[in-house]
Order: structure tokens, then sequence, then C-alpha cells
């Protein structure tokens, strides 16, 4: 299982790339390893402005269905479009093509209440 160390990881599995004042936003290897082969992603969050923690979209699985959350406040700027029609992406590629959401963070200090690579580790092994 991949765990860059660029990256900062929630408990709920997502990770975040940021860059600037944006940031990339996508489900984990673990995720996507638990969840199966990812059938159906849902996102109609895109313009909207949301607070760490909110439900940014869906993502479907052949054997179930689970929330997806925002790891940082701000707005979704872009969906990847990718996904429409090639969802496996996820489960092939999930740090990588398999991204979600594009967002401009709107506060910067969520990121600190975030795991590192080593600490979602932790999680994830107990």
């Amino acid at each position: 299982m991949t765990l860059p160390e660029n990256l900062k990881y929630t408990k709920d599995h997502e990770w975040i790339r940021v860059d600037g004042d944006t940031a990339l936003v996508g489900v984990t290897d673990y995720a996507q390893g638990e969840l199966g082969d990812i059938v159906f992603i849902e996102i109609e969050t895109l313009g909207e402005v949301l607070t760490q923690g909110d439900i940014f979209g869906s993502i479907e699985a052949v054997k179930t269905v689970s929330d997806l959350y925002m790891p940082a406040g701000g707005e979704v700027i872009e969906v990847n479009e990718e996904l429409g029609d090639s969802p496996e992406l996820v489960n092939t590629d999930p740090f990588g093509k398999g991204w979600l959401i594009k967002i401009k963070l709107s506060n910067t200090a969520d990121l600190d209440t975030l795991l590192s690579a080593s600490q979602y580790a932790e999680l994830i092994e107990a």
C-alpha cells in the first residue's frame, strides 16, 4: 500500500495535496482497497463553499456506498471529469489520475488538524 509523504490524511480516509491556495482531494489507497471495485462517483458540490468535515459527494463500489468528506474548508472549483467514464481510476491510481476534486482553500488552519503519512499508517494498522 502506498502512502505518499507529501500528502495530509483524514481519519475518514481522504487525502489532500496542497499547492499554494488550492488543493487536490481524493481517497486513499487503503480506502479504495476496502471499498473494492469503484463503479460510480457522485459529486454535485461544484462551486459550493464547504467547511472541513462536510460531505462533498459519494463513492459507490460494488458492495457499498460511502460519503466523501472535505479534509479542509474551501470552494469546490473543479471535479475530475475523467471519473464519469472511468471511476475505476480511483482503484488503479488513487493518488494520481483518480483524484476527486480541486478546492480553493478558505481555512489553511484546517490542515494542521490532519494526519501525516506515518500517523495515518498507525491509524489503519490499529
